[in-house]
């Protein structure tokens, strides 16, 4: 598997690491609306004002993605996730399109493709891509690309099985 797509911005010599002067870097204002709009798209039961929700601030939902409650994108940099059509994203999942490190922090775009599944309480990590009609299992840690018809699961999430693009999982040969 690939790992995760990524631009490193170091941090300046008056900063003790990247998150301590994060207003520099990201306009705070922006950054508060972008996580009220979040906070009440976690909680919005309607998924055409979900979406619509999570679009203004710029992020790239598909047509009939479905996004269970306790999903918390990016707020920080919401222009930088994608979720293609079809996709379903299971219960309190988190997707990331940043972080912050010792040296600096980092952006990259995270990609959810189309027809995927996201299980309950997964971690998706900035800069994955992860490809049409995977399913991601439930906890798991998305740390780097996942491809296009398979089962990830686990800590990190690492390829379980291949899919058949029309059933879902494999049954196992005995």
């Amino acid at each position: 598997m690939a790992m995760r797509h990524l631009t490193h911005h170091p941090k300046t010599p008056s900063e003790a690491n990247g998150m301590s002067r994060w207003w520099r870097h990201y306009n705070p204002v922006r950054t508060a609306f972008n996580y009220a709009i979040v906070q009440l798209a976690a909680r919005c039961p309607f998924m055409g004002m979900k979406r619509g929700l999570y679009r203004c601030l710029g992020a790239r939902i598909g047509k009939n993605v479905s996004i269970a409650p306790d999903v918390i994108l990016d707020f920080v940099t919401p222009e930088l996730i994608e979720i293609g059509d079809g996709a379903l994203i299971g219960y309190g999942a988190l997707i990331l399109a940043h972080e912050f490190l010792p040296d600096g922090y980092a952006t990259g775009r995270t990609v959810i493709g189309p027809h995927c599944l996201v299980g309950a309480r997964a971690t998706i990590l900035a800069g994955v891509r992860i490809g049409e009609g995977a399913q991601v299992g439930a906890m798991a840690l998305v740390s780097s690309d996942i491809p296009a018809n398979v089962l990830a699961a686990g800590v990190p999430a690492r390829v379980v099985r291949k899919l058949d693009a029309r059933r879902g999982p494999e049954k196992p040969r005995s």
